[in-house]
């Protein structure tokens, strides 16, 4: 006989039941996660705060509209769905304020299960501002309706100070797993986006890992940044354009043999504009105190012909790279057009100046594209930089300072350590960093760069501990 008691006992267990059973979350190939319930971001969001006691789930495009400001409590786990390219758009007067912390950083990742995750599986994150651009109201790629960023260029309008100070909010101690893909055919989002963004926005203590187009991406802008790490992207690393003329000091860069674009693969690929048309205002942003990391670990070829260069300066960009050093990359410095040797060698916008960099196959040290001669590139490259002649050993590197477990060489994705230790602490880079150069005494400038001892992005501490990692593939959130 069922009595009341047992009855009651039933139907609980049957609610808890399927409680527990819409808790669940299954992936897009089909396999269970049995994380709890995810709350869902889609359209347009109100000013809100994402707590740590919740996971969400991006779906589809999801913006945050003018006046309204999105806050993420440190320890935050977001994801991104899959099937329905899943991205976030802060738009132009919109606000993002992500403060994690070294002990619970903010993550963006996939939402596929352990194991499955891989690069591209959702659509990454974009930061659109107001701040100088050198296109007329460009619109962002990938996004569909068109989301525009920029300010009109500087040769159209007078410089508006407002525009170029403003804040689209705050990004510490973010990681941003995954991300990037194409979402049309010629329209890709990167793991980071940045339209004209503003120097009034924070952005520290950032990485970007298994990214599906390239990794830090500044589309115009003033912003500056410091912290940031880039880790096995499928493109480029460090990719300018469009008039940005911020700062960014301390990044790294470390690249898997097999992830490379048909497009050409690099550290750094730096432009002015989508063509060689002489727009201003033209892009110099800064940077000190990069290491750039490529799969070279020994010998001097790889078996992917998509890597290319450590820097690749093409069409009348003018970026600054100071205190910098750059192995394993199978070609090094590439000029692709005369406007670009003018920015340089003539006009001086553009400067390169106490960098190392070991170039595994020293014929491919210095290139050059239509109207240039290699040997201009090499000989202002040599004037104030060091290269280190290859091929490549664990010998040269250890000698230059960097610890020949950071490159992957051989190994699998999967056998990279999940908390590597990037400190130097003897070697060729563990000195020598200057920063007496004209360049860090411009407006916008002065104060920005921290004067450090060393070259490259560590000295005798790693900041990368404790809050980094570099096997998200298998991390259970």
């Amino acid at each position: 006989m069922l009595t009341k008691k047992m009855y009651s006992w039933l139907v609980g267990a049957l609610v808890l039941g399927a409680t527990m059973q819409s808790c669940s979350r299954t992936s897009d190939d089909g396999g269970d996660d049995t994380s709890s319930q995810l709350v869902e971001l889609t359209g347009n969001l109100t000013t809100q705060t994402l707590t740590a006691d919740k996971r969400y789930l991006i779906k589809g495009q999801v913006f945050v509209r003018s006046g309204q400001v999105l806050t993420i409590q440190p320890g935050t786990v977001i994801y991104g769905e899959k099937r329905t390219k899943g991205t976030l758009i802060i738009d132009r007067g919109g606000r993002i304020e992500a403060r994690g912390t070294a002990s619970q950083p903010i993550v963006f990742t996939s939402n596929q299960t352990v194991g499955d995750r891989d690069r591209g599986d959702w659509g990454g994150l974009l930061v659109l501002g107001n701040a100088a651009c050198n296109q007329v109201d460009p619109a962002i790629e990938g996004i569909d309706p068109a989301a525009h960023f920029g300010g009109n260029p500087a040769n159209t309008r007078s410089s508006n100070t407002a525009q170029d100070n403003e804040s689209s909010g705050t990004l510490e101690y973010v990681r941003i797993e995954f991300a990037g893909i194409e979402l049309t055919p010629n329209n890709e989002t990167n793991s980071l986006t940045m339209g004209g963004v503003g120097r009034g926005t924070k952005m520290e203590y950032i990485q970007l890992s298994y990214g599906g187009d390239d990794g830090f991406e500044w589309f115009g802008g003033t912003n500056n940044g410091r912290y940031f790490i880039s880790f096995n992207m499928w493109d480029d690393d460090f990719d300018v354009d469009f008039g940005w003329s911020g700062n960014v000091q301390f990044g790294v860069a470390v690249r898997y043999p097999s992830y490379a674009d048909q497009s050409g693969s690099n550290i750094f690929e730096c432009d002015n504009g989508p063509n060689d048309n002489d727009v201003q205002p033209y892009t110099t942003g800064t940077f000190s105190n990069i290491t750039g990391i490529g799969p070279i670990k020994t010998g001097t070829s790889i078996s992917n012909g998509n890597f290319q260069h450590a820097i690749d300066l093409r069409r009348r960009t003018a970026v600054s790279i100071l205190n910098s050093v750059f192995t394993g990359m199978p070609l090094g410095v590439r000029m692709n057009q005369a406007s670009v040797v003018n920015q340089y060698l003539t006009a001086g916008r553009g400067v390169l100046a106490n960098n190392i960099i070991l170039t595994p196959n020293n014929a491919n040290a210095f290139l050059a594209g239509s109207g240039v001669v290699a040997d201009s590139v090499r000989n202002f490259w040599t004037r104030t930089n060091a290269r280190v002649d290859g091929p490549a050993s664990d010998a040269a590197h250890t000698a230059l300072g960097i610890n020949p477990d950071l490159i992957f060489g051989s190994r699998t994705d999967q056998q990279y350590g999940s908390n590597p230790n990037f400190a130097v602490t003897s070697g060729t880079i563990a000195t020598g960093a200057s920063f007496t150069h004209p360049k860090f005494s411009e407006t916008n400038r002065t104060g920005i760069f921290q004067t450090v001892t060393y070259r490259g992005a560590f000295g005798a501490a790693d900041w990368t501990d404790t809050w980094a990692e570099f096997n998200p593939v298998n991390r259970s959130y």
